[in-house]
């Protein structure tokens, strides 16, 4: 075999591991694009734009995708999907002005909303905080108190840097301002993490998605919040959901 043949098959070689180094270095662009510390995260109030996504360090890639929790009539002509996270803070303002709005449609049966819970704060700021209150809701859910629950964590919750749900014993106290939730079969559920797996795969999900930050709402699969040129307000969300039934109707 002649030194040049060596060569060529040596260089081409190198040629395959420099392609495939070049395409591991493109996904991990991409996927640290996603990541913001505390520091160059942005809560924009005045518009509502959510914070940028960060890694959540689980090891879920390859997991198969999380049913959301689903809230409302299946028959509902309008479907809502969230992706948020207990301890984002542009989270806790959406929940905050559009919330009792959600609630309304919901009753009313003209919208169902998909819930995806992620932990990417936990990613950014460190801890677990995101990861068990996602939990504790997926508990609560299994009880038939997820609305209930879900909505209790964001009116307590604490400011992005202070990790106070990674406390359980929090967690399931918290679950004594919904009646009938604080049992022995939530607090099991809770302690022991049941759910945990669902919460790193729904997460997992999020980072490997073209999504950019949380909240992430999609109505009708169409993003609706944080644009700045026609920012989102609850009368705009009800007319939009109205469009919707009425055109369904």
């Amino acid at each position: 075999m002649s030194q040049g043949n060596r060569e060529g098959r040596r260089s081409a070689r190198e040629r395959l591991r420099e392609e495939r180094e070049r395409e591991r270095a493109a996904e991990r662009r991409k996927r640290s694009a996603k990541v913001a510390g505390a520091a160059v995260a942005v809560l924009a109030v005045a518009t509502g734009i959510g914070v940028i996504a960060a890694s959540g360090g689980d090891d879920a890639e390859n997991a198969p995708a999380a049913e959301p929790i689903a809230v409302g009539e299946t028959s509902a002509p309008a479907t809502m999907a969230i992706y948020e996270d207990f301890r984002c803070p542009a989270c806790g303002q959406f929940e905050n002005t559009f919330g009792e709005t959600i609630r309304d449609l919901t009753d009313e049966g003209k919208l169902r909303v998909d819930y995806h819970l992620v932990s990417i704060i936990d990613g950014n700021m460190g801890g677990n905080g995101s990861k068990f209150a996602a939990n504790a809701a997926l508990c609560a859910r299994d009880a038939g108190s997820f609305r209930e629950y879900h909505d209790l964590l964001f009116a307590h919750q604490p400011a992005e840097s202070d990790d106070a749900f990674a406390d359980k014993a929090r967690l399931i106290d918290l679950a004594g301002d919904v009646d009938g939730l604080d049992t022995a079969s939530f607090r099991s559920c809770v302690e022991d993490g049941s759910h945990e797996e669902w919460v790193s795969s729904a997460n997992a999900g999020f980072l490997n998605s073209d999504f950019t930050g949380t909240p992430t709402v999609l109505l009708q699969g169409e993003d609706i919040y944080g644009g700045a040129d026609e920012p989102l307000t609850p009368e705009r969300l009800r007319e939009r959901v109205e469009e919707i039934a009425g055109s369904e109707g």
